[in-house]
């Protein structure tokens, strides 16, 4: 599939400063990613480590936190990877799904889910 962006904006669980810039749409990821130091700015602070698999194959453990994410007029919680600094902001399939967006793969757009499926 070809590469698929929106603009999304980032904000602390309590906090008023946001990031906002284009992620990349990445059904292979399951969490969200951005520059480490976006996050901190913003006032996101990590709360754990997970191990993550990267596109080349290789696994890093890495820290994540928690973010208001909003984007397309939708807005859920999802866990945040606080990835290098020079990093592609991802937006993964969990975001997507939270807030019933789905990609559809022949014209590479979002389109709302006309229901959230719960079966």
């Amino acid at each position: 599939m070809g590469l698929t962006y929106v603009t999304v904006r980032l904000t602390g669980l309590t906090g008023r400063k946001a990031f906002e810039e284009q992620f990349m749409v990445d059904t292979g990821a399951i969490d969200c990613l951005a520059p480490a130091a976006a996050l901190r700015r913003i006032g996101i602070k990590p709360v754990g480590k997970d191990v993550y698999e990267l596109a080349n194959g290789d696994t890093e453990e890495m820290p994540f936190g928690y973010a208001k994410v909003r984007f397309m007029g939708s807005e859920t919680v999802v866990k945040v990877i606080f990835g290098p600094e020079d990093a592609e902001p991802l937006l993964g399939v969990v975001a997507l799904e939270s807030c019933g967006i789905g990609v559809d793969p022949v014209s590479r757009t979002l389109k709302r889910m006309a229901a959230k499926p719960l079966k």
